[in-house]
């Protein structure tokens, strides 16, 4: 299990004063919420509470790895460093919410920013709203931290009506050299509708390791299954035959084992 102490997560001594000024029943408690006015609503009638910004940041070298010209393959040394940097910034987060007594993150962020004074430097942020359950309840996930959901007020307002909680945001990500079609292959292809075979599979294959890779991450959370899954292609700066491809989403788990989903209600506008 990966420690939420603050020393070992590198918490800067200013968010820790600032945390400490936010955490409930200080004298001078005020929260602080990237939510739009909607989603901070649905997210207290909920029943949570926002308890303030929470943010996770780690500035990564990401290395080098060459991949064969004509080969299809995972460039595993790029994959680990995307997924470790994410995984930084998402535990440092996780421990800024810790801190203010959350039982969850709301509405979270995963941006990527590469930085000009390297080029090989990127900044890896995770930001989100630490939300506390007006009434007590097992919010926290199976490895003891608060959840972490990526979706949006209004979704997780519809989630929680559901009988459902979220239980963590889980990813995977591939980075994949895709190989490239040798001179006599790609003459042959002009003019013709033809399907590119080493392309589909070199694609196919990436998506399903970040796929599997995210589902492995919601078993270890013993989920009932995922959503809000985003499956996205990043080329970043490696150029055109390297990709990352990422799979993130909500894993989720009813509230009771015998919950079961209430039929919606059909409703008629009284307005044109």
């Amino acid at each position: 299990m990966t420690t939420t102490d603050p020393a070992a997560q590198q918490i800067p001594e200013d968010a820790m004063r600032r945390l400490a000024e936010m955490r409930p029943g200080q004298a001078t408690s005020l929260f602080t919420s990237d939510l739009s006015v909607n989603e901070f609503l649905l997210v207290r009638e909920a029943g949570f509470r926002p308890l303030g910004l929470v943010l996770g940041s780690s500035i990564y070298h990401v290395g080098f790895q060459m991949g064969r010209w004509s080969k299809n393959q995972e460039m595993d040394r790029l994959s680990a460093a995307m997924y470790h940097a994410r995984e930084l910034a998402m535990t440092r987060m996780e421990t800024e919410a810790d801190l203010l007594g959350a039982d969850g993150i709301v509405a979270v962020r995963l941006e990527i920013e590469f930085k000009e004074f390297g080029s090989d430097l990127a900044e890896f942020i995770a930001v989100g709203t630490a939300v506390k359950a007006d009434e007590p309840g097992e919010w926290r996930n199976n490895t003891g931290k608060p959840f972490t959901s990526d979706l949006s007020g209004q979704d997780f307002w519809t989630l929680v009506q559901a009988g459902y909680a979220p239980l963590g945001m889980v990813m995977g990500t591939c980075v994949y050299h895709i190989a490239h079609q040798r001179f006599r292959q790609a003459m042959s292809n002009i003019g013709q509708n033809v399907e590119i075979p080493q392309y589909t599979e070199a694609l196919y294959d990436a998506r399903e390791l970040a796929m599997s890779r995210m589902q492995a991450e919601a078993e270890q959370l013993h989920a009932e299954g995922i959503v809000g899954v985003q499956l996205l292609s990043l080329p970043h700066r490696w150029g055109g035959h390297t990709t990352e491809f990422f799979a993130i989403g909500t894993a989720v788990k009813p509230l009771r084992p015998d919950h079961r989903i209430t039929k919606p209600q059909l409703v008629l506008p009284l307005t044109d």
